[in-house]
């Protein structure tokens, strides 16, 4: 298994859009993607959730992905794959308190990732 991988670097439009996006979901907090161009995880909390604590859920994913097999095992894995996917080098990330509490939390990817039949590195 490769463990060397491309180095993501934050790009602002990436970011902006993340942001734009964030800001729609201040009235309700679902968990809807966008379906714009750039890859996308989202999260959700309660409470005051943090962008690392999003991100170690994602990446916490890890024990359900099998590289041998390129697929999910006892559980979901596309956040994590989509967060260490080799070609997505450019990230862009926001965070917004909704009006019920809660908060959203979205990270998008240039160029995407997960792409059926690839795997992430």
């Amino acid at each position: 298994m490769p463990t060397m991988q491309p180095v993501q670097t934050w790009d602002d439009t990436v970011a902006a859009y993340a942001q734009n996006y964030a800001n729609q979901r201040i009235g309700d907090c679902n968990l809807v993607h966008s379906g714009g161009k750039y890859g996308e995880n989202i999260a959700w909390g309660s409470a005051d959730l943090s962008g690392t604590d999003a991100v170690k859920m994602w990446v916490d994913e890890k024990a359900n992905y099998d590289y041998n097999s390129n697929s999910c095992v006892g559980g979901q894995c596309c956040h994590y794959t989509q967060v260490v996917w080799r070609s997505s080098v450019r990230l862009g990330c926001a965070k917004v308190r909704c009006n019920n509490g809660g908060t959203f939390i979205g990270c998008n990817y240039d160029p995407p990732g997960n792409y059926n039949n690839e795997r992430p590195y």
